[in-house]
């Protein structure tokens, strides 16, 4: 399981005990993206519990695979990384209709540019090639760009809509 980096990353399965220091990395991300969309004004600290009770039944259930880096000295998670696989419909552009998605990679800044989402990038992809997806998708901050193009991620052909209900 482990790719080991440069600088002995050490990528593992989190476990129930890493749901608090999950939830805070999540909340990480969502402060370093910024705007109305990732942190509504109107939102309150509801969505981390929430957030916990989804993570603790997914650690569980086989559909995602969580997967984390220890910081040192127990300062809590480095990093962590998610992945998720979808059955959508079989076509000519997507073979099996399986579509894997990498959801928050996220490093806490003390422990950035250390190979360690690169090590769990690593994990992901080779978790995903396991379940014979078709595709992966990612949506990337500016700052992870670099990483997953020289992963082999490029631009996806698909215009992105969302709407909320």
């Amino acid at each position: 399981m482990s790719h080991p980096t440069a600088h002995r990353t050490s990528v593992r399965p989190a476990i129930e005990s890493d749901v608090a220091e999950l939830v805070r990395l999540r909340a990480l991300l969502f402060e370093h993206l910024g705007g109305d969309y990732f942190n509504p004004a109107s939102a309150d600290d509801s969505w981390r519990s929430a957030l916990a009770d989804v993570l603790k039944r997914q650690l569980t259930a086989g559909a995602m695979r969580i997967l984390v880096v220890d910081g040192e000295d127990g300062d809590g998670l480095a990093a962590c990384g998610i992945g998720s696989v979808e059955q959508r419909l079989p076509g000519p552009h997507l073979r099996n209709g399986r579509v894997g998605l990498v959801i928050g990679v996220v490093t806490a800044p003390a422990y950035r540019r250390r190979g360690h989402s690169r090590a769990i990038m690593h994990c992901l992809l080779d978790w995903f090639r396991e379940r014979d997806v078709a595709r992966v998708d990612l949506y990337a901050s500016h700052e992870g760009e670099p990483l997953y193009r020289a992963l082999g991620f490029t631009d996806h052909p698909d215009p992105a809509l969302y709407w909320r209900p």
